[in-house]
C-alpha cells in the first residue's frame, strides 16, 4: 500500500541560497530530501510589470507531520518577499514512503 508524503516547491535566487535552504532543511530534519532541478527562467506580474528571472527550483519531500514546519522555515529563510511555496500530498511506494517518515520524525516544534 502507497504511503502519503508531502511535495513542496520553491524557487530561489541562486545556487547558494539553494544549498542554504536545503542544509537548513536537512539540519532540522523537516524534509528527508530534496531535489534540486536546476536553472529555470520564471516569467511573472509583479507590482504591475512583467518581470522575467533566472532562478533555482527545488522540490522538498517531506511527512504530514512536518509540512507546515517545513514550510515556515523555508518563509522565514526564504529571500524573497513573497516566495513561491508550493505544497501537495503524493502517494509514494510503501518503502520510500516509510523512509520519508522515518527520516522525519523527532519531536515537533510548533
Amino acid at each position: 500500500m502507497n504511503i502519503p508524503v508531502m511535495l513542496m516547491l520553491t524557487t530561489v535566487p541562486d545556487e547558494d541560497v539553494a544549498s542554504a535552504l536545503a542544509k537548513a532543511a536537512l539540519e532540522a530534519r523537516v524534509a528527508a530530501c530534496l531535489t534540486n532541478l536546476g536553472a529555470v527562467k520564471s516569467q511573472y506580474h509583479w507590482n504591475g510589470t512583467l518581470e522575467s528571472a533566472q532562478e533555482v527550483q527545488l522540490l522538498f519531500k517531506t511527512s504530514s507531520a512536518r509540512a507546515e514546519e517545513l514550510q515556515r522555515l523555508i518563509a522565514a529563510h526564504h529571500p524573497y518577499e513573497t516566495p513561491e511555496i508550493l505544497v501537495w500530498q503524493a502517494h509514494a511506494s510503501p518503502g520510500y514512503g516509510q523512509w520519508v517518515n522515518a527520516e522525519t520524525q523527532r519531536p515537533l516544534h510548533v
